[in-house]
């Protein structure tokens, strides 16, 4: 996930984190909130992270000296962040001379017992999908729709389990010369909800053909793809014990280190680790990982999309990663504040911004390119366009601030996952001549 946006203002280009100790404010004594006995069963395993409310960073630098620590920070509001940190990394926090108020962690199913393994959501998020379950509901899918849907196993996980590629157009079994849009979801294992956004819309697009003749429309002249579970093996840790783990990363061990996983949206192959946007520690939230590419999944996604290359063309025009939460809609770059940065101009900058913009007025997401947030190197984003020119989007789905952060309720499935129907209609109908939202369709594609 990212940060949110400071309502009403801008957040500018990210200073040093040198200047940091001057910026901090006076020291002040951590104050944690009361937890539950599931909370308390939590706090008493040092490696689990939590979140906390950080008050007092109000500048770029304050909260970049944050990241630094190790924590991701998941809110930024006027005075005050969230964050997620484990023990240490809270510790870090705290010597920068900031006040952190523990915030309740995630429910669980059951009393946890040590070494018991549920592999399912608790109760109130039983909607959700295990791996299973949504391998399950996708080989229904198939088998009704075989005429519209067909799965391939592009790769497998770390853990050896099957990624999938899902897809979508009128005469499925054949490769036509037509728009390709590529959907991916769940880099990150806590954000549950983006394999239900995956679900939603392999239902929606199969279900609705015939009926719908927008969406029998695009099926007829489109080729849609869909990664529904980038990181199947963080997602099922993260719910192994019936207790959420706040989990972030895959579960890939890191040679010469105890421990574990590699912040898959800081692994792509495009300014991977340049520009102090991800974490060269095996313990961070945001860990890079030792090279570019090194995670298997990375590589897996990133061999299918090389893949589509036909005849010296990319065939995927544009793409959505979807990650929670924030509402945010973003686009290229986010390992700099230039607004074209190399290898964009400003035609394909103002391409970018239209489109998000427009998706971002039929969802309610706030619309900003991603590094008016905070820098980030190696992202998904900034590697389909960098690496392979397809205008690449990130969605931060629901909620915008707290409303159960990661882990809301399954009631919210329905409604958030619909929620972006229009937008990714919209980028599906676009798909053909993105250029079209500037209406310098005659200039850069062929049919105008």
């Amino acid at each position: 996930m990212r940060l949110r946006r400071i309502p009403g203002g801008r957040t500018t280009v990210l200073a040093a984190v040198l200047s940091l100790a001057l910026a901090a404010p006076i020291a002040a004594q951590a104050q944690d909130s009361p937890t539950t006995a599931v909370a308390a069963h939590a706090a008493a395993d040092p490696e689990l992270p939590h979140q906390y409310e950080v008050t007092g960073p109000a500048t770029s630098a304050e909260r970049t000296a944050l990241v630094a620590t190790g924590a991701a920070v998941d809110e930024v509001h006027a005075r005050s962040v969230v964050v997620t940190a484990d023990r240490a990394q809270a510790a870090q926090v705290r010597r920068l001379g900031y006040r952190l108020r523990k915030l309740p962690d995630p429910p669980a199913a059951r009393p946890v017992s040590p070494g018991s393994r549920v592999k399912d959501f608790p109760a109130g998020y039983t909607k959700y999908h295990t791996y299973a379950e949504a391998t399950k509901e996708i080989d229904g899918l198939v088998a009704k729709y075989p005429a519209l849907l067909s799965k391939q196993v592009i790769g497998t996980s770390h853990e050896g389990r099957d990624i999938l590629a899902l897809k979508l157009s009128k005469n499925v079994t054949k490769d036509e010369d037509e728009p390709e849009v590529l959907f991916t979801a769940h880099q990150h294992a806590r954000e549950h909800l983006t394999v239900e956004m995956a679900l939603y819309l392999l239902d929606e697009l199969t279900a609705k053909y015939g009926s719908d003749a927008r969406i029998t429309k695009l099926l007829d002249s489109r080729e849609i793809w869909i990664v529904p579970d980038l990181n199947p093996d963080g997602g099922e840790y993260d719910i192994a014990t019936g207790q959420f783990r706040s989990w972030r990363k895959n579960r890939q061990p890191n040679a010469g280190s105890s421990e574990v996983g590699t912040d898959l949206n800081r692994n792509w192959d495009f300014k991977w680790g340049c520009c102090d946007g991800s974490s060269g520690d095996p313990g961070d939230e945001t860990y890079r990982g030792p090279a570019a590419a090194s995670a298997p999944e990375v590589q897996v996604v990133s061999k299918f999309v090389h893949s589509r290359v036909v005849g010296g063309k990319q065939q995927i025009k544009a793409a959505v990663d979807f990650h929670t939460y924030s509402e945010l809609v973003l686009w290229p770059f986010g390992f700099t504040h230039d607004e074209t940065g190399p290898g964009m101009t400003q035609d394909e900058h103002d391409t970018f911004a239209a489109i998000g913009k427009k998706m971002a007025a039929s969802n309610g997401y706030t619309p900003e390119q991603s590094s008016e947030l905070y820098i980030t190197d190696g992202a998904i984003d900034d590697w389909l366009w960098g690496d392979q020119k397809v205008f690449a989007y990130t969605f931060e789905m629901y909620p915008s601030s707290g409303g159960g952060g990661f882990y809301p309720k399954d009631s919210v499935i329905p409604k958030e996952t619909s929620r972006n129907r229009e937008a990714v209609l919209q980028l599906l109908e676009t798909a053909d001549c993105p250029y079209r939202a500037i209406g310098k369709q005659e200039q850069y594609c062929k049919q105008g």
